[in-house]
């Protein structure tokens, strides 16, 4: 089966606009050297007659006028001649025979000396002359003597013919059209398939990229442009492949911390049918399981929600002046009950001036939140959190410390990707839903402030934030 021509390609687009410049080309070089070529000729007859009878008038009076009269007659095969103001024939450079002179009287002499009138001092003109059946060009000048006499400049040449001229170009154009056309197109296609090779290339990579082949690698080419493009398709590659890598992650973690909670709701509420039932005591505290591990379950569904708003930026920040000491006590009082039960110790000893920032209130209290619950499930044994405020000159730096194992330096870039959780915090006590840093960069990101950890393995970590004074 015959492959049948891709008009849109761009191979035959590139190949077939190189053969249409061509074409014009030679179309343009048929208007200029064929249609317009007397056309042509005639216009530089006439400036070269007038750029010779300028010079003569410039040297009219002087001992070489007449020297230089023949001279030019002679060289460029002209009829000069020189007239007073009685019509009467004073110097003529009839040298050659084939071009007669105008006599003293008769019509055409009254022709030329009519070409004066109306005050002219200078006429240029192209006119037929049945004798020769040819266009004279013909320069006409009155020129005024020392002695304030007038006299007449008359020069005359023939336009020649160009039939014979034309027809030679003709069929000298008409190799060259055919020739150059021929190499257009047997170069265009080279041309277009050396250019259209690396975008097809390209092209195959691409379609191999969509089936998610992650692994495939663009190749450039020749051109500066196609490997620019090419790196930033292999930039797009890692990306993409970073991207599903940690969609794996996600499903994977999130199904697990699904499946747990999901197992413990169904392990305890069948505990409750068949066994606990009638045990109250039993019952509640069953009960108080299933409502804990559902809890979990829903905090998981609204981070997951947060996170989704944040990156699709669905969410606006409304930044406004508000009172971040009260912020930071409003905060804490949530995490009240951990102070109570489990012997925490929440440390802030800036508190007690009152300190303005320009934030969204609900968005820093759960960057406030998230960052305090992270500290909460990695500090010490102590169960010490420590919130520090620096103050400058426009910002204030607020940092969450705690006193746990600390972060690996080669892991410290991680921290903040969407479920990612150390490889020695895997255990279930210390388990949240692996996306509230992710929430807490988003949200900073969006007030365009700086951000940053500082971990010592064995001492602690150190989470911290900048917010622009109010």
């Amino acid at each position: 089966m015959e492959e049948r021509i891709n008009f849109r390609d761009l191979k035959f687009k590139f190949w077939l606009y190189l053969g249409g410049f061509a074409v014009a080309i030679m179309i343009i070089l048929w208007l200029f050297q064929i249609i317009f070529l007397n056309s042509f000729y005639e216009g530089m007859k006439q400036r070269e007659i007038k750029r010779i009878g300028e010079q003569l008038e410039k040297s009219y009076g002087t001992e070489q006028f007449e020297e230089n009269l023949y001279r030019v007659s002679f060289r460029n095969g002209l009829i000069v001649q020189l007239f007073d103001d009685e019509k009467t024939l004073i110097i003529s450079s009839n040298m050659f025979g084939n071009f007669r002179p105008f006599k003293n009287g008769g019509k055409e002499i009254e022709h030329f000396f009519n070409m004066f009138s109306g005050g002219k001092d200078k006429v240029l003109e192209v006119i037929n002359d049945d004798r020769l059946r040819s266009k004279l060009v013909v320069y006409g000048s009155k020129l005024v003597g020392d002695d304030g006499k007038e006299a007449y400049l008359y020069i005359n040449a023939p336009i020649e013919r160009l039939d014979a001229t034309a027809s030679v170009l003709q069929d000298q154009l008409i190799i060259v059209t055919v020739l150059s056309l021929i190499i257009a197109i047997v170069l265009g296609y080279f041309i277009a398939k050396k250019f259209a090779k690396p975008i097809a290339k390209m092209s195959e990579t691409s379609k191999r990229l969509a089936k998610g082949d992650y692994d495939v690698v663009f190749e450039g080419g020749e051109y500066t442009e196609i490997d620019e493009l090419a790196e930033t398709l292999n930039y797009m590659t890692n990306e993409l492949k970073k991207t599903d890598d940690l969609r794996k992650d996600l499903i994977a973690n999130v199904s697990h911390d699904l499946r747990t909670p999901l197992t413990i709701i169904k392990a305890y509420a069948e505990m409750i049918r068949d066994i606990s039932g009638e045990n109250k005591e039993k019952r509640d505290e069953h009960s108080q399981i299933i409502i804990d591990e559902t809890d979990k379950l829903s905090n998981l569904v609204n981070d997951l929600l947060d996170l989704s708003k944040l990156e699709s930026g669905n969410i606006e920040i409304k930044q406004e002046q508000i009172n971040l000491t009260e912020l930071i006590k409003t905060t804490l009082k949530r995490f009240k009950i951990l102070e109570e039960q489990e012997d925490y110790k929440f440390i802030c000893d800036e508190l007690e001036n009152e300190i303005d920032v320009y934030a969204d209130a609900s968005k820093i209290e759960q960057v406030l939140y998230n960052l305090l619950n992270n500290a909460v499930k990695h500090t010490g044994e102590d169960k010490k959190i420590s919130i520090k405020l620096e103050e400058s000159d426009d910002r204030i730096k607020i940092s969450i410390i705690d006193t746990g194992k600390g972060i690996a330096p080669e892991e410290l870039d991680k921290v903040w990707d969407r479920y990612y959780r150390s490889s020695k915090d895997r255990t279930r006590k210390n388990e949240g839903t692996g996306i509230g840093l992710s929430i807490v960069k988003n949200i900073l990101e969006l007030h365009d402030v700086d951000f940053g950890i500082n971990s010592t393995v064995g001492i602690g970590t150190e989470f911290w934030f900048e917010l622009r004074k109010g």
